[in-house]
């Protein structure tokens, strides 16, 4: 296993643009997958994804399409250990809001002695084929994502950034905006302020901070804060932005 993605954004400040898949839907994935995105987000939160479509999904990203990551639903060891054993090159876990949540993320994501994952000839390891070699490497290349989405998050921030093994640290300005009391105002100067400050801290431990944008403004505000892990919106919304243009036309 290697990720070349995961090396590039720890060594350098250069962006990468995915989006998310929220739609469950194998044709999304094969629709978008020829356009010029570094990764996907297959989100198993809150959308309806079991873990055979899960498996599929990532099965047709292709080794040559962008890099398929999977956002679980929960800080669970069996939602982890299906999306890595499905061959998602790594994992985002959301409302990690304390250091000892970040250290349980970690250690379901990597096998001993860094983490209690446990070995299975699936998909990741081609069935068992490469085997030895998946397990010498996934623990390096994995990359592991925690979502900074709630208030008690921002206050154990610097402990959450100092876990060894987190690679990434993801804003959900959408419940993070929830969380500060803001409703839907996620143009807040607390918010964005909120944002800037994770790219600091990142900075500072030598993580990859990472948000989602949903139009261009919030784009270009995201690379001016620094954020380097961009979801550009979801395959929903640019189904129904494209509708609508067909429709205003």
């Amino acid at each position: 296993m290697k990720n070349a993605l995961k090396h590039r954004l720890l060594d350098t400040k250069e962006p990468s643009f995915g989006t998310w898949i929220a739609s469950s839907s194998l044709v999304c994935v094969d629709a978008l997958k020829g356009l010029r995105l570094d990764w996907f987000m297959i989100d198993t939160e809150h959308s309806q994804v079991n873990p055979e479509t899960l498996a599929a999904m990532v099965a047709v990203s292709g080794e040559a399409g962008p890099i398929p990551f999977v956002r679980v639903g929960n800080i669970d060891q069996y939602l982890v250990k299906q999306a890595l054993d499905a061959g998602a090159q790594g994992i985002l876990v959301p409302l990690v809001s304390t250091e000892a949540q970040a250290r349980s993320v970690v250690a379901y994501a990597k096998y001993p002695p860094d983490g209690v994952r446990g070995a299975a000839a699936a998909a990741g390891s081609r069935y068992g084929r490469e085997l030895a070699s998946y397990l010498r490497s996934a623990n390096a290349e994995t990359l592991v994502g925690v979502q900074i989405e709630t208030a008690e998050a921002l206050e154990n921030l610097e402990a959450i950034a100092a876990v060894p093994g987190v690679d990434l640290l993801f804003v959900g300005p959408t419940d993070l905006t929830l969380s500060l009391g803001l409703l839907d105002d996620r143009k807040n100067p607390r918010v964005r302020e909120a944002m800037a400050r994770v790219v600091r801290i990142c900075e500072a431990h030598h993580k990859i901070p990472g948000t989602l944008v949903i139009d261009a403004e919030e784009k270009r505000a995201a690379v001016e804060l620094g954020f380097r892990f961009i979801s550009l919106a979801s395959d929903i919304r640019f189904l129904l932005e494209g509708a609508r243009v067909f429709l205003g036309a």
